[in-house]
């Protein structure tokens, strides 16, 4: 028997976020003009490498508003759990192209060691690169609130990439700053290369991130904590819990468990303890799908079908669910 819960069908629905897409691409436009003006005015190859960075954030950010407008469409008869998994390709194709930036700043801080320039208006490059900085910074502590809030791991990945370029920035700053004080010009170069390898680093978490989400990862340890408590507190003799799964897709977190409950139990009362049970359980973890299968818990049968991979309920083996009351473990 499968039972599910109004209020867990509907705040399954995927949030629209694309409001923060729209930030994200303002704060790319804004920094971009002004980490190329900072460029421009000093020559130094870190600030292009920054300014590539930013035009990065700029496609992330459109790739990503194209990504949460699907992922806040409702359910159809074609997309019957909605389509939130559509950011976790946002997140790919973001993790895809700070690769490409990492190998456009590499190549350009090889040549530029190579053959070292001086830079030049110092001051006013450094003041422009800081206030776009800040820019990005506070862009970012929006996104990644919001990725909390939201399960969003399109708006979290945007605010650590924009989190990111702003370390970023300040290693290019100090970089600068030490090329203008020492006169050592190649200084510049090696930074720039060190930003490279930075944004590759950024790229493979990204991309893990998104092909776990893609794989049907399973939930956060802190909301399996949860799960696993409340059905613990349920399992009181009468009523047993097994073959536990959960899984998450962008905003949305599903979860799937056998109770078993007494033979004599007519469908109604069985019907009624699992209503309960996901209302108690939705309200617990707001977003959470509850899917159960009741089962009659002095029937064999309802220990064969226990999947292979699940997760533990009682850690200490007690109100053990894995085979028929009056059994013993061979």
């Amino acid at each position: 028997m499968t039972a599910a819960v109004p209020r867990a069908r509907e705040t399954a629905r995927a949030t629209d976020l694309t409001k923060f897409a729209w930030l994200a691409i303002a704060a790319a436009i804004a920094t971009i003009a002004l980490k190329t003006g900072a460029w421009a005015m000093t020559g130094s190859v870190g600030l292009l490498s920054d300014a590539a960075e930013s035009t990065v954030n700029l496609v992330a950010a459109v790739v990503a508003l194209i990504a949460l407008k699907v992922a806040a469409q409702p359910a159809t008869e074609r997309f019957l759990y909605g389509r939130a998994k559509a950011e976790y390709f946002s997140a790919a194709v973001e993790g895809a192209m700070i690769f490409v930036a990492a190998a456009v700043i590499i190549v350009t801080a090889v040549e530029r060691f190579v053959h070292p320039q001086p830079i030049e208006n110092v001051g006013w490059g450094m003041a422009i690169s800081v206030f776009a900085s800040l820019i990005n910074a506070a862009v970012a502590l929006v996104l990644l609130r919001a990725g909390r809030r939201y399960r969003s791991i399109t708006l979290k990945a945007d605010g650590k990439h924009l989190m990111t370029d702003v370390v970023t920035s300040a290693g290019v700053l100090v970089g600068v700053a030490l090329v203008w004080l020492t006169g050592w010009d190649r200084l510049d170069a090696v930074v720039a290369f060190a930003v490279g390898v930075n944004i590759i680093v950024t790229g493979v978490g990204l991309v893990s991130e998104s092909v776990a989400g893609l794989l049907d990862h399973v939930l956060p340890e802190e909301d399996n904590a949860t799960i696993t408590t409340i059905l613990r507190r349920r399992s009181d003799g009468t009523v047993a819990f097994h073959g536990l799964q959960t899984r998450e897709a962008g905003q949305q977190k599903f979860m799937n468990v056998h109770v078993l409950v007494p033979d004599e139990w007519t469908v109604k009362r069985g019907h009624d303890y699992i209503d309960a049970l996901e209302s108690e359980l939705a309200d617990a973890l707001p977003g959470l799908t509850v899917i159960t299968h009741l089962e009659p818990i002095s029937d064999p049968l309802s220990y064969e079908d226990i999947p292979s991979a699940h997760i533990p309920i009682h850690d200490d083996g007690a109100h053990d669910a894995s085979r028929p009351p009056g059994t013993t473990a061979p």
